[in-house]
């Protein structure tokens, strides 16, 4: 990436001068021999994660939907509570929704390729998009060589998991050829591998990516009547980094700018492009997640029916997803599918527990699960070969189940998380042919099977909230210690803010103290 591309970001503290400077990782086996991934420890003590180190938590009865028992003790690094973040996390929902509620919209055209909107010509030429020049050029307070650095840790770490479904990596191979014009996205990319190392090696103190993310933000200001989809590309990425360390209550303020901004846009799973990329990246990695979060209060912000192209419904999702050919977009109907699973346990909880009259009366609940049941076993006898197990081996506690293809991994996990959601909430009158599908245990060995056999670091990240929906399932301690040993290994290996998650499901195994770490 050429060094012309960036400005200079405000300096708000000293830098540490190179990535030779920075601390070692912390990790659990001081042994010449290397542990394998899911004997790692997070850097993080666990005891950060609790307000009090002897009592387990109670939960509030009028708590938030999103509010984690855990969520009030998330102070392991201090990044989410910097007032120079606070800002300009603000002033980056205020670009959003600037974007998306602007009232005098370029006209958009139908996308090209790699599903770039047109821009007008008064824009096309704009000085917004071309470095910025404060009298001269200063030279960046970045070094190249750290520049470099987080480059390669952009491909390396953090765009597979972006990347998870998408078999064209786009994150990986356009994305950062696109940035070499712009800004904007240039920046988001460095923040966010920058927060990873700094999140993946407990770096405290350190923050280089805050003075990124907020260069990638004030890079953005100037495009607010621009409609290109590298804009949302930048979005999007800069949402990732926030959810990596943000407190579980606010998740779905993170999330509302881009729901907006794709709500507005009228993009969908079915765009075209890097659009269409873009899009599976936020929903999967976010949105779902978001839903997950709310235990059943919930579904996603942008609504499941704005994930299918216009004029589509509900009923049209299955041939739809079929109609595209390839293993991604049957993991991506996973994710679908999932989300359906959401809104129906969100609706009924609503009619049932606060009296709303959506409509999700008995006969119409039973009608939309058996549905949706039959549209998930339809999902799981059809996948691509590319979806199915390698291996499966039987062990205990839980079976290791061995995929090779990247999207088959969490599309899986998807699958049997969805299957619990509804089994927990399954109609007394249905009465289906009996299969170990009926069982939700069987669905929580997989999922938690999944994450011990296969590494890859976005599968694991993506995998904390079905661990949580499977783990309150387990009653074994030997099942509680090696799920607490998994999600401490993802945070250690991922740097993906996830052990707020054993606090959470302590208090569902009815555990009376912390566990020693």
């Amino acid at each position: 990436m050429d060094e012309s591309t960036f400005g200079e970001p405000p300096r708000k503290r000293a830098r540490i001068s190179s990535l030779l400077e920075q601390p070692e990782p912390v990790t659990a086996d001081s042994s010449t021999e290397s542990p394998t991934w899911d004997q790692l420890q997070s850097p993080y003590r666990l005891a950060d994660y609790y307000t009090d180190q002897h009592n387990s938590p109670t939960l509030a009865i009028n708590s938030d939907p999103f509010q984690s028992p855990a969520a009030a003790s998330w102070t392991q690094d201090g990044f989410s509570q910097d007032p120079g973040y606070l800002a300009s996390q603000e002033e980056l929902r205020c670009i959003l929704f600037s974007l998306a509620n602007s009232t005098a919209p370029t006209r958009v055209s139908s996308p090209d390729a790699v599903g770039r909107f047109e821009v007008p010509e008064q824009f096309s030429h704009s000085k917004t998009h071309q470095p910025e020049r404060r009298g001269e050029l200063l030279q960046s307070s970045l070094s190249s060589r750290r520049r470099i650095e987080y480059l390669k840790n952009y491909v390396a770490e953090v765009a597979p998991w972006l990347d998870m479904f998408d078999s064209q990596c786009t994150f990986r191979q356009q994305v950062p050829v696109l940035a070499r014009s712009f800004p904007a996205l240039s920046y988001a990319m460095l923040a966010i591998s920058a927060r990873q190392i700094e999140r993946k090696n407990g770096v405290r103190n350190w923050f280089d990516s805050l003075e990124l993310y907020q260069e990638a933000i004030r890079r953005l200001s100037p495009l607010l009547q621009l409609r290109d989809p590298k804009i949302v590309a930048a979005c999007v990425l800069l949402c990732c980094l926030e959810m990596m360390s943000a407190r579980a209550q606010d998740w779905r303020r993170h999330l509302e700018g881009c729901a907006a901004l794709f709500d507005a846009f009228g993009i969908h799973g079915f765009s075209q492009g890097i659009l269409q990329a873009v899009f599976w990246c936020y929903a999967r990695m976010a949105d779902l997640c978001g839903a997950l979060i709310s235990d059943g209060t919930q579904t996603t912000l942008l609504h499941p029916s704005k994930w299918l192209p216009e004029g589509y419904q509900t009923e049209d999702a299955h041939q739809l997803f079929q109609s595209v050919k390839s293993p991604d977009m049957h993991a991506n109907y996973a994710v679908y599918l999932c989300v359906k699973a959401t809104e129906l346990v969100s609706d009924r909880t609503k009619f049932v527990e606060l009296g709303e009259d959506n409509g999700c009366t008995p006969g119409r609940f039973r009608t939309r699960w058996l549905s949706l049941w039959n549209d998930l076993q339809c999902w799981f006898s059809e996948r691509p070969s590319e979806l199915l197990p390698v291996q499966t081996v039987n062990r205990k506690p839980f079976p290791h189940i061995l995929f090779v293809h990247w999207a088959a991994i969490s599309s899986n996990q998807l699958y049997h998380t969805a299957c619990i959601l509804l089994l927990k909430m399954m109609p007394k009158d249905i009465r289906l042919p009996r299969s170990p599908t009926l069982f939700p245990l069987w669905h929580a060995r997989r999922i938690c099977g999944i994450s011990l056999a296969n590494p890859h670091q976005g599968c694991l990240n993506n995998s904390i909230q079905p661990l949580w929906i499977a783990g309150q399932l387990f009653s074994h301690p030997s099942e509680h210690e090696e799920i607490i040993r998994l999600i401490q290994s993802i945070e250690a290996e991922t740097g993906w803010g996830t052990c707020w998650r054993i606090r959470d499901l302590e208090v569902a195994w009815g555990c009376s103290g912390m566990r020693g770490t």
